[in-house]
């Protein structure tokens, strides 16, 4: 029933929906749009059953709570976080076949996911400029754990709440517009589109009637084992 709705995309949105940092425009609420682009092996593709990931998110914000809503085949997926208690929710909805799942994410859950990402330090502003996303942004070169040296765009000129890239770049003091990052094996460009300031309404972290509550172990049974 649910082979169409590949658990290695899930997953990867799962952990690519804390792209957003702190930065200097107080913005508390509104719809930030990503482009995504990505780097995949033959084997990556393969895994993928022949379905793209996503080359286009949406994140709604609201004071620490964010949530993107996307299709995946036949599914509609629903990506909940709360980003100060560092929880989330996931909510696949399958029409067709009048199915609802919801996975909770504990704050242990969230912290295995962060912790498969590399450290990153020693940021230091290069003085190259270009306009990304609306935004002045310059571009910063750092250093992760394994010794790499490596470049990434952020502005100063927006600030938002507390909706996530900090865990990725802490220390930057800037909001990242354009960085390369590995996660789960698959390399992705995010690039951002814009930052539309305005009411989203009241995200809530509650498991909605009618949804059955399973893990991400489940789904992947559902599919009939595998990734």
């Amino acid at each position: 029933m649910l082979k169409s709705i590949k658990t290695s995309v899930v997953a990867l949105i799962l952990v690519s929906s804390a792209v957003i940092a702190h930065a200097q425009k107080k913005i508390a609420e509104g719809t930030i749009t990503y482009g995504l682009a990505y780097k995949l092996t033959e084997e990556q593709k393969a895994a993928m059953g022949g379905q793209e990931p996503p080359a286009e998110l949406k994140v709604k914000f609201n004071n620490g709570l964010t949530k993107i809503e996307m299709e995946q085949g036949p599914a509609l997926i629903g990506i909940v976080s709360d980003n100060n208690e560092r929880t989330g929710l996931l909510l696949i909805d399958v029409p067709v076949a009048q199915k609802q799942f919801a996975v909770k994410q504990t704050k242990a859950d969230i912290e295995k996911a962060m912790g498969a990402i590399p450290k990153y330090f020693d940021f230091k502003a290069t003085g190259e400029k270009q306009t990304i996303g609306g935004f002045s942004a310059e571009k910063y070169s750092y250093k992760d754990d394994k010794g790499a040296t490596l470049e990434l765009w952020a502005t100063k000129d927006v600030e938002l709440p507390n909706v996530g890239s900090q865990n990725y770049f802490p220390g930057l003091a800037a909001f990242p517009v354009k960085y390369t990052l590995v996660q789960r094996g698959v390399e992705t460009t995010t690039t951002l589109k814009s930052v539309v300031e305005g009411k989203v309404g009241a995200i809530s972290k509650e498991v909605p009637t009618g949804y059955e509550v399973v893990t991400m172990e489940d789904l992947a049974k559902m599919q009939g084992g595998g990734e």
